[in-house]
């Protein structure tokens, strides 16, 4: 049997240091793939369109082009590039301008190395991943819901679902449904939610309390 190829990625922080040390934790693991590295936003979104990763590991606070508008640049033009936000600020405005331009993903720096190999293999899954902290920042700064967003049973069930982390698929074995189902089940939430991406939908339910 052929093994997969591994996970192209790439990293992008101004700080020389935190790129040396994620790049030798990228040797650590077969799957992963160091295809390139950028010092600041806008050399990120150049780069990406020459190396076109599969996920890209992107600072958030940088001097110039930060990367939430770096990563919005680079899923507006390169869609199937997944960006997880690694970075050392758990602000909730910050994490919901980073979900908004598209990150699937939000981690602190202080990660364990296990934790963020999972979250790379996750992101090009298509699975959001969170870190714990961000969680409960979110949870404690909500305020009670101003509605339930006229959620249907089985709505919320799929949101809880999406929230655990799965994708459509899996959402669709546990409840015994077809993808179809779950893909417009999803699409419901988003239009409800008014937002444009599941990693949106489930920081949303979790600041919200929509779900445990």
């Amino acid at each position: 049997m052929i093994p997969a190829p591994p996970i192209r990625v790439m990293l992008v922080d101004d700080h020389t240091m935190v790129r040396r040390g994620l790049a030798t934790f990228l040797k650590v693991f077969d799957d992963l793939e160091l295809v390139g590295e950028a010092a600041d936003g806008e050399t990120a979104v150049q780069l990406c369109g020459h190396v076109l990763p599969d996920v890209i590991l992107m600072d958030m606070v940088m001097p110039d082009i930060d990367g939430v508008t770096a990563t919005r640049l680079i899923r507006q033009r390169f869609p199937t590039v997944q960006v997880i936000a690694l970075t050392s600020f758990k602000e909730e405005g910050l994490v919901q301008s980073a979900l908004q331009a598209g990150a699937i993903g939000y981690l602190l720096k202080d990660i364990l190395a296990d934790e963020l190999a999972q979250a790379i293999r996750a992101a090009h899954a298509g699975r959001g991943t969170l870190s714990p902290e961000v969680v409960q920042s979110m949870t404690h700064a909500a305020q009670p819901p101003p509605t339930d967003y006229n959620l249907t049973e089985r709505e919320r069930e799929v949101l809880v679902l999406i929230v655990a982390g799965l994708n459509n698929s899996e959402i669709a074995e546990k409840l015994v449904v077809s993808p179809s189902t779950v893909k417009s089940h999803v699409s419901n939430i988003l239009a409800k939610f008014g937002l444009t991406s599941r990693t949106e939908a489930a920081a949303t339910a979790v600041r919200l309390r929509l779900v445990d």
